[in-house]
């Protein structure tokens, strides 16, 4: 059999293709093998695992090429393996609920910094309602849980190099809490030069001039970090079945207790292994995975795999009816096989980034609730949206400090005052970003109770009791300052121009 000339080239292509692939890999393993060469024993030891996880991702980064998956093979899943929570709700609960309690640990990514929002340190140790920072509010949660049930559900938090130290300070002041809490920590990943796919560490050291050469790999990191550690094996020796995983900065994600008994009463041949708590999209969560069904299998679609020509298809409230909260339900025993078996092949989501200095730089990152497609019997659960109250913003946090929402034992929910069950839309402009400078311009949080839109811009400031209702806008020219003066209402107004009001 002949060869033509283009078969020929495309061979010698796949040939220098497969040799470059093999080289980048060959001087990845070397500066890997350097770096470790820079710290001591205990450190190299860690840095090991962690290095044998990225060498995996890199592998895999350097085989794949386009979109992962195929357009014309995506449908939308069956409606068995997306319950309505109502559904699920309608079974009620046993008597014995405890029991099931008793084989729960509720897991939160605690790996984030607030630099988002103009804060040092840990997300979690901001402070979001009443003096109660996020993980106040999750030790309380699960505190009051406890109690209530007699129960003993552990708090497991993951975090990472950023937020390890400062967290494990904080622990302290829980030592008295019917709260057993553990700590684990994710991976630290070399960022890699986009040029030469090289890292562009000198040393394994995080500070100085490798500041910026380390991060932490996205959740998806949760399943082999949480096997190395060891804390796996412990919990499932403690007889802990499932964990609850969610983002600790989503105030929503609290453990429900008929999605848990759901989950404790299948047939043990049928014995459901992966929840993701989905809920209806809206047009503020465009960009958030979906749920497909993909060859057989349900599988978390995210926008950075959709093919450019469809992006647009992919933000469609019509198409894609439903998003992932990144509430999770896991059953332990399934992420042990999985690992074990290396066989949990997740998504590969390339994060490009431009560093300080201006170079370019990509990291390799991996999602949680991509891991779906490994597990058995996997389903989703349509939850109700208070199931998603995530802080990622100020505007995020004036909802949450205001009388829109009510503090119970830790847990948020909508204020019984409020006639709408949707939260308002909040938009603060870039004078508000910053957590101390958002809260120097509010004397107090104003009453939302009947608002349904707000939109800040510029230097404004709010005086004592001040009420907003309906579509209020506010906009401060540049160089120009409102002060809405103490004790003002405003429905449907529209703010603009100067307004100073200064003390006498």
């Amino acid at each position: 059999m002949s060869l033509t000339v283009a078969d020929l080239t495309r061979r010698a292509m796949t040939e220098f293709e497969e040799k470059l692939r093999q080289q980048h890999e060959d001087s990845m393993h070397r500066e890997l093998e350097a770096l470790l060469t820079t710290t001591n024993k205990a450190e190299a030891e860690i840095s090991r695992k962690d290095f044998d996880g990225f060498k995996k991702l890199f592998h895999r980064f350097l085989q794949v090429k386009g979109p992962s998956v195929d357009w014309a093979k995506i449908n939308r899943p069956p409606e068995e393996l997306i319950q309505p929570y109502d559904r699920i709700k309608a079974r009620g609960l046993p008597d014995n609920i405890a029991v099931s309690l008793n084989k729960l640990a509720v897991v939160k990514l605690n790996g984030g910094l607030g630099t988002s929002m103009g804060c040092k340190g840990p997300k979690s140790l901001i402070s979001v309602r009443n003096e109660n920072t996020f993980l106040d509010l999750t030790v309380k949660q699960i505190e009051h849980l406890n109690k209530t049930f007699n129960a003993d559900v552990p708090l497991v938090l993951m975090n990472s190099f950023n937020t390890d130290e400062d967290t494990k300070k904080i622990l302290q002041k829980y030592k008295h809490h019917q709260v057993k809490i553990h700590t684990f920590n994710q991976s630290r990943y070399p960022r890699i030069n986009k040029e030469s796919l090289l890292p562009i560490a000198k040393s394994m050291g995080t500070s100085g001039e490798n500041a910026e050469a380390w991060y932490p790999p996205g959740h998806g990191d949760i399943y082999a970090s949480f096997h190395n550690s060891g804390l796996l094996d412990k919990l499932i020796a403690e007889g802990k079945e499932y964990i609850f995983v969610s983002n600790i900065d989503n105030l929503g994600a609290t453990v429900d207790l008929f999605i848990l008994n759901h989950l404790m009463s299948q047939p043990a041949d049928k014995r459901c292994e992966f929840i993701m708590e989905v809920t209806d999209k809206t047009r503020a969560d465009v960009k958030g995975g979906t749920l497909i069904q993909y060859e057989d299998h349900l599988r978390l679609l995210e926008i950075a795999q959709v093919p450019k020509a469809h992006v647009d298809e992919f933000k469609s409230v019509t198409k894609f009816k439903i998003f992932n909260t990144n509430n999770l339900w896991i059953s332990l025993p399934a992420i042990k096989r999985l690992q074990e078996k290396n066989s949990m092949d997740l998504e590969i989501i390339v994060n490009p980034k431009t560093l300080d200095g201006g170079l370019n730089v990509i990291q390799l990152e991996t999602a949680v609730g991509a891991a779906i497609k490994s597990f058995n019997n996997a389903m989703g659960v349509n939850v109700p949206r208070s199931r998603f109250l995530p802080v990622k913003t100020s505007s995020d946090l004036l909802l949450v400090m205001s009388n829109l929402y009510t503090l119970d034992a830790g847990s948020l929910t909508m204020s019984k005052k409020r006639e709408f069950l949707t939260t308002p839309h909040v938009k603060l402009g870039s004078s508000f970003t910053k957590v101390q400078e958002f809260l120097a311009r509010f004397e107090n949080i104003p009453d939302m109770l009947e608002l349904d839109h707000l939109t800040v811009s510029g230097d404004v400031t709010f005086g004592k009791n001040v009420s907003l209702k309906g579509t209020v806008i506010i906009i401060a020219n540049h160089g120009d300052r409102i002060d809405i003066p103490a004790g003002a209402m405003l429905e449907n107004k529209i703010v603009s121009g100067n307004l100073r009001i200064l003390d006498h």
